[in-house]
């Protein structure tokens, strides 16, 4: 497995935003890294609200969940395409959200895996409470695929950035969701 030493966003580009947008915004720090107990305290002083690192990244989640949370962080917890989602479950009941990745992290522009969305459900089926994020290759195409397999958070970089009216995207992104949302509701 491999992750990079180092990050493209660190903690003063979340301090600078911070100080520009005041505490308003959510930011939720993805933390593809190699060691990201290191980065715990940084993110935590600069602003960021949670701190989500990659399972596969480090030799003892349970501390790094406790260390984030004693920072003053929510905790969301990532698994790459090929970590089995019942690797995660032993520590769902102490995160805030489990972060299924829909490409290879590392670039932007993938195409979406929809052989995740087993993984979003069966989250979604054990821990109905639990924030459940998709990361890669979602956009207008994918996001009704993910919303209703039980995400509710999605990241979608390429197919806002790309768009000819961002916003349009972002609402679009966000109904689908909150309509699936909805209708588990109703459904239990």
């Amino acid at each position: 497995m491999h992750f990079v030493p180092n990050i493209t966003f660190g903690h003063p580009v979340v301090e600078s935003l911070r100080k520009q947008l005041g505490q308003d915004p959510f930011f939720d720090m993805h933390m593809m890294v190699s060691r990201p107990e290191q980065w715990v305290k940084p993110m935590a002083v600069a602003g960021a609200n949670q701190y989500t690192f990659h399972l596969e990244a480090t030799e003892n989640p349970g501390a790094l969940i406790k260390d984030i949370r004693e920072n003053g962080m929510k905790v969301g917890l990532a698994i790459k395409p090929g970590t089995t989602v019942e690797y995660l479950a032993p520590w769902a009941n102490q995160i805030d959200m489990a972060l299924v990745m829909t490409v290879e992290p590392g670039f932007g522009g993938q195409k979406f895996m929809e052989d995740m969305m087993p993984k979003v459900h069966w989250l979604r089926t054990q821990f109905p409470s639990l924030d459940i994020e998709v990361d890669g290759g979602v956009g207008p195409d994918t996001v009704h695929k993910c919303a209703e397999a039980g995400a509710n958070m999605i990241v979608s970089g390429s197919a806002i950035m790309r768009s000819e009216d961002p916003r349009s995207v972002i609402n679009l992104l966000r109904n689908v969701c909150s309509e699936a949302a909805q209708k588990r509701s109703l459904d239990r």
